[in-house]
């Protein structure tokens, strides 16, 4: 049985890498390649529903975990397999909550990324024991009052890590395909969710809970 499957990442090399390591498979097709939200669509609508789409979370515009939940709506039995640069304790249970069948870092090695997509592609979950640390830590915290980041949004917690990384509204904009002024609407949701009151507070605070180095 030929498995079709598309590859969307915004790095052109690492696209490269990532479609060779899955032409190893005996079953697989790449059947299309595509870099943003924009790219997809349009891979979408020419070769239609793939069987498994491997996609990172770091796109420009549209992010990898908004582009999942829109798919999950319109293609119920897509399986999406996340392959990000993030560590698993920042994005992986965003990405399940999303409908992820599968989370893996792109530090992992080749096997690895195979290994994940026989688990997705057979219907069932890829859970490293990374992610399963992490999915425990979220019950735990769900538990009680939770982490102030828990509150934020999948994009207001990627716009707080750009903050923390110390990088200015208008380069936030810029990476993440954004106006200046949709940022900073972005940045005073979180001043407000989580009760602080400057970027100094916020990257305190992202440091202090490993979201950022």
């Amino acid at each position: 049985m030929t498995i079709k499957l598309f590859v969307v990442d915004d790095h052109a090399i690492v696209r490269r890498g990532i479609v060779q390591v899955l032409c190893e498979h005996p079953d697989v097709q790449i059947v299309a390649e595509a870099s943003d939200y924009t790219s997809l669509r349009s891979e979408l609508k020419k070769h239609g529903e793939p069987d498994v789409l491997v996609m990172d979370v770091g796109l420009p515009g549209k992010n990898g975990i908004d582009i999942l939940k829109v798919l999950r709506e319109e293609y119920p039995r897509l399986k999406v397999l996340i392959v990000s640069m993030y560590p698993e304790d920042q994005y992986a249970v965003r990405a399940f909550r999303a409908g992820a069948f599968g989370y893996l870092n792109k530090a992992s090695a080749p096997e690895m990324l195979l290994e994940a997509l026989n688990q997705v592609i057979s219907g069932r979950k890829y859970v490293t024991p990374e992610i399963a640390q992490a999915l425990i830590e979220n019950l735990h915290t769900a538990d009680s009052d939770g982490a102030l980041h828990e509150k934020l949004s999948d994009r207001e917690f990627q716009t707080l890590k750009l903050i923390a990384s110390g990088k200015r509204l208008s380069d936030i904009a810029a990476e993440l395909a954004l106006s200046p002024k949709t940022v900073s609407v972005y940045r005073a949701r979180i001043l407000e969710k989580m009760s602080m009151g400057s970027n100094a507070e916020l990257t305190h605070y992202a440091i202090k809970n490993g979201l950022v180095e």
